[in-house]
C-alpha cells in the first residue's frame, strides 16, 4: 500500500488543487540547479562534453537522492507515504496545464496582446508578433504535448521505478525544457540532456497518442459531433504527421490532437530571437476556437483518468500479486 496510496492521493491533490504558488516546489528547485549550472558552465570549450557531464551527473544524483530517502524511511510507513504523496503531487501538471490553457482562451477574448502574454506562460517560444491563430495554436500544441511530458509519462515512470522514477524523470523533462534548444547557446551543451528525455519520452509519447486517438473518437461519437476521420484513419494520420517535428516524441501527441481537431499545428516560430523551422502537423489550416480549447481539455482530461486507472490497476498487479 504504500506504493499505491501515494499515487492516488498525490493524483487527487493534483485534480483539485494543481500547483500551489505558496509552496516551494521541487520543480523550482531543479530548475535553479540547472540554470546555476549552466550559467557556470556553459562557455568556452567542449560545451558538449561538460553538458553531457551535467545532464549525466544531475540524472544518477536525484535517483540516489530518492532512492536513499525511500530506504531511510522504509520502516516508517507514515511518513514516506506523506513524503510519496507530497512529491507525486508535486509531479504531476494535469490541473495546472489545463487551468493555464483556459486562461490563454479567456485573455485571447479581452484582447491580443493579453492572449501573447498569457501564451507565453506556457510556451518557450516568442510570442510578441503571435497572431490570434499562432496563440490558439500555441496553447493547444502545448496542452497535447504537456499532457504526455506533464502526466502520462511520470505516471508511467511511477510504475516502472517508482517515486525515484518520477523524480528522475522531472529533473530530465526540466534540463529539456531548459537548455535543449537549437540555439546557438544551447544547441551543443543541451545535446545531451535533449536525447536523453527523447529516451525517457519515447514509449509515453506514443501512448498518449494512442489514448487521444481513441478518447477523441469515443468522445465524438458518444457526443454525436461530427468527426472528419474513421478511427483507422486518425491512426494512419497521426503515424503520418507524428514525425513532423523536429523532436522525435513532441509531434505524436500533437498529430493526434490535430487529428481529432481537423486542424493545423506546427510551423515557423522563433526561440530566443532566433527562427527554428517546423513542418505543418495536419492539413487544415481553419481558425481555432473556444470550443476546439473545450473538446481538447475534456479528451485530454479522458486520456490522464484512464492513464490513473491502468497504472493503479497495473501497481496493484506488480507489486502485490
Amino acid at each position: 500500500m504504500t506504493f499505491l496510496i501515494p499515487l492516488l492521493l498525490g493524483w487527487l491533490l493534483d485534480l483539485l488543487l494543481g500547483d500551489p504558488i505558496y509552496l516551494p516546489h521541487p520543480v523550482v528547485y531543479m530548475g535553479r540547479w540547472i540554470s546555476f549550472w549552466e550559467h557556470h558552465t556553459n562557455h568556452g570549450k567542449y560545451k558538449k562534453t561538460k553538458g553531457a557531464c551535467f545532464a549525466v551527473t544531475s540524472i544518477v544524483l536525484i535517483f540516489v537522492l530518492a532512492w536513499g530517502v525511500k530506504l531511510w524511511l522504509t520502516d516508517d510507513e507514515k511518513i514516506y507515504i506523506l513524503i510519496s504523496t507530497v512529491f507525486v503531487f508535486f509531479s504531476l501538471a494535469g490541473h495546472t496545464l489545463r487551468k493555464e490553457v483556459k486562461l490563454v482562451f479567456e485573455a485571447l477574448d479581452e484582447s491580443l496582446d493579453k492572449g501573447r502574454k498569457q501564451v507565453a506562460r506556457i510556451v518557450g517560444r516568442d510570442t510578441k508578433m503571435l497572431s490570434r491563430q499562432e496563440v490558439c495554436t500555441a496553447a493547444l500544441e502545448t496542452l497535447a504535448e504537456n499532457l504526455s511530458d506533464g502526466i502520462i509519462a511520470p505516471l508511467l515512470w511511477y510504475l516502472a521505478l517508482g517515486l525515484p522514477g518520477m523524480l528522475t524523470y522531472k529533473m530530465i523533462n526540466t534540463m529539456d525544457s531548459m537548455i535543449a534548444y537549437r540555439t546557438d547557446r544551447f544547441k551543443n551543451y543541451g545535446c545531451w540532456a535533449a536525447h536523453i528525455d527523447d529516451i525517457a519520452n519515447y514509449i509515453p509519447a506514443r501512448i498518449t497518442a494512442l489514448l487521444i486517438v481513441i478518447c477523441g473518437y469515443i468522445y465524438y461519437k458518444v457526443n454525436h459531433l461530427n468527426t472528419s476521420y474513421t478511427l483507422s484513419q486518425l491512426a494512419k494520420f497521426v503515424c503520418h504527421y507524428g514525425t513532423n517535428h523536429l523532436s522525435p516524441n513532441s509531434g505524436w501527441p500533437e498529430a493526434a490532437l490535430a487529428g481529432i481537431l481537423s486542424c493545423r499545428f506546427g510551423g515557423t516560430h522563433s526561440y530566443f530571437g532566433e527562427d527554428c523551422y517546423k513542418p505543418f502537423i495536419g492539413n487544415n489550416p481553419r481558425a481555432l476556437t473556444l470550443k476546439d480549447m473545450h473538446t481538447s481539455i475534456k479528451v485530454c482530461f479522458r486520456v490522464e483518468l484512464i492513464t490513473i486507472i491502468s497504472v493503479f490497476i497495473l501497481t496493484l498487479f506488480i507489486y502485490h500479486f
